[in-house]
């Protein structure tokens, strides 16, 4: 909230010398998901991001309306993105992370809306209202869960007038999210962890925003009085750690995977012990989230293959390539796949 304040503020500051953008030409009307009533203008040719998780969602649909980026592409990225989407402007995003809105290269950009995409805030009709009073910029949000992005493709097709391309979007994440809970009813889950941080004491906890995946996936160990919001988990200690004592564990990137089979604490659980422990993979994000998003398809998929590869009777790589193809828009190679899950199943 104060960093929505200050925000207003400084376009109220901003404002005062410089005309607000307003919608050229025709407009209709666009209800979002938080029930608000949006004017737009009739055809969207520039859209601005809220954030990351929009990035992620909208970077398949409509990568040359981008008017820029929320948040930096990582380091690694770079192979699998046409240079013009690597090097594109950096914004910043509304809520949280470290690189907040940069208001005066929004408004030079020319955005005919801002889509926020993601879990619904508290404040956020109340902000976005005061946000597009202050810019002429409609604000847009639309809601989108693991099983919902189906719904969340169409509704920013409806918005961007791209039918088709978000109804292929659509009909895959579908596709995809619907043959992972068909596995999972014919299979018994695993008992797992997915250990984050630097030294190994965090846990995403269960029943928290971040553990969808996991515990969709697996019988999720971490089980704690209040989870964290956070993507980074819950802190614990290694006694915690001991006890919970999962047959499989699962590490984050720039975690402590490297190390635990040569670290006496780790070597005394049952998954350090019988190998069964994993790094995902990360490019050009965190298949499991972190940001969380449509990106966890490539998780659950991953994880099947990983836990129950009987069960999951697909080539992962052909999978893995499908998804790169429609939401990165890359042809990725077997060389880049070898790359990708290098700790995915093991040393």
């Amino acid at each position: 909230m104060k960093k929505l304040m200050a925000l207003l503020l400084a376009l109220a500051l901003m404002l005062s010398a410089v005309p607000a953008l307003a919608a050229e030409g025709e407009t209709r009307l666009f209800t979002d998901s938080l029930g608000r009533e949006v004017e737009v203008p009739a055809v969207i040719d520039r859209v601005a991001l809220s954030g990351p998780l929009a990035q992620i969602v909208l970077f398949p649909l409509c990568p040359d309306r981008l008017v820029g980026l929320s948040s930096a592409w990582s380091e690694g990225a770079e192979e699998y993105l046409d240079t013009e989407y690597f090097n594109m402007e950096v914004i910043g995003q509304l809520y949280g992370g470290k690189g907040e809105l940069n208001l005066e290269t929004l408004l030079a950009t020319g955005a005919q809306v801002v889509v926020d995409v993601g879990q619904p805030k508290d404040t956020m009709a109340e902000d976005f209202d005061a946000l597009q009073d202050q810019t002429g910029i409609p604000f847009v949000h639309i809601t989108a869960y693991t099983d919902t992005t189906g719904d969340a493709y169409r509704m920013l097709g409806e918005l961007l007038g791209m039918e088709d391309e978000a109804e292929e979007l659509a009909a895959y994440c579908e596709r995809i999210y619907d043959r992972t809970l068909a596995i999972m009813d014919s299979v018994e889950k695993a008992d797992l962890l997915y250990i984050t941080g630097a030294e190994g004491l965090n846990a995403v906890a269960r029943d928290s925003y971040h553990s969808e995946i996991i515990d969709l996936m697996a019988n999720n160990l971490a089980v704690v009085e209040e989870p964290s919001s956070k993507g980074t988990g819950n802190e614990v200690d290694m006694e915690q750690l001991m006890n919970w004592d999962p047959d499989y564990i699962i590490f984050a990137p720039d975690s402590i995977y490297d190390t635990v089979a040569d670290d006496p604490s780790w070597q005394t659980m049952t998954a350090i012990q019988n190998g069964n422990y994993y790094e995902v993979p990360a490019e050009p994000y965190n298949w499991l989230g972190f940001p969380p998003s449509v990106q966890r398809l490539l998780g659950m998929m991953w994880m099947a293959k990983l836990l129950y590869p009987e069960a999951a009777d697909y080539d992962l790589y052909e999978e893995v390539k499908e998804y790169y193809a429609l939401f990165y828009h890359c042809d990725l190679t077997r060389e880049q796949y070898g790359a990708l899950t290098e700790n995915a199943f093991g040393k």
